[in-house]
């Protein structure tokens, strides 16, 4: 069977659409539920920024592993570009998200022995483009990132914002459609955090690629079109209605 080609949806579609959304866990050897997730119900347009709003334990990392197929829902479903990710199967959903989704993460995932340059390849080589020919958009990457030059560097040699800057290069490189951010600013100083929103802002102001930005700040939510805010395991109307 051909595998789906994962192109971008018309822009009248949404990208993400969520529906019925449960998750829990059993909680040791009993038969004690710790449900996570409730009736999670949202869609997302191609272009909007989205952020995830809540605090530590309110469900917002397992929702994002459900939205990228690393988890499966124990009720509901979730469809990335008109996908139903329940019926891809592991082939499918690892083909969706190398070519179709761009992952940024609090603690970089840098690989150290990979240089700038490398570390930025590895989506494009994914998806068939060596080093070699992807070097003309990683150099225009690094232009954009404001790490003109750092090709070479380890990411050891890196600043921490350095790094999260190689970081969103890497989600961008191959032009997804949809990014998932897990809380990009966290493990950085306020200073830092400011810049790195600030580029987020400034890379997705084309509208080109669709952004979900967990974290527990009102302020990192600024940037977002929309803020979603997760309690207890439920969307609720606000950021006020939150129990901080």
């Amino acid at each position: 069977m051909k595998a789906p080609a994962f192109e971008s949806p018309p822009a009248d579609q949404p990208v993400l659409r969520i529906r019925d959304l449960h998750k829990f866990y059993r909680e040791g050897e009993g038969t004690t539920e710790h449900r996570v997730l409730e009736g999670i119900d949202f869609d997302v347009g191609r272009g909007e920024c989205v952020a995830l709003l809540g605090r530590s334990g309110s469900g917002k990392s397992t929702l994002l592993n459900l939205l990228a197929g690393i988890d499966r829902p124990d009720q509901g479903h979730v469809e990335v570009m008109g996908y139903r990710l329940s019926t891809l199967g592991e082939p499918g959903l690892t083909l969706l998200r190398r070519r179709q989704v761009g992952f940024i993460y609090q603690f970089f995932n840098l690989i150290p022995t990979l240089t700038v340059a490398e570390n930025l390849a590895l989506p494009l080589e994914l998806n068939g483009t060596s080093l070699a020919r992807g070097m003309p958009w990683i150099t225009e990457m690094l232009e954009r990132l404001g790490l003109a030059g750092r090709a070479r560097a380890f990411p050891d040699q890196l600043s921490g914002g350095e790094q999260q800057r190689v970081a969103i290069g890497r989600a961008l490189i191959h032009s997804p459609a949809l990014v998932l951010a897990d809380e990009p600013t966290g493990n950085l100083d306020v200073e830092t955090g400011e810049q790195i929103l600030a580029l987020l802002a400034e890379l997705f102001a084309d509208r080109r690629r669709t952004l979900i930005l967990v974290t527990h700040s009102l302020a990192v939510s600024r940037i977002a079109d929309r803020v979603l805010t997760l309690d207890k395991g439920q969307l609720v109307d606000s950021a006020r209605d939150l129990a901080w």
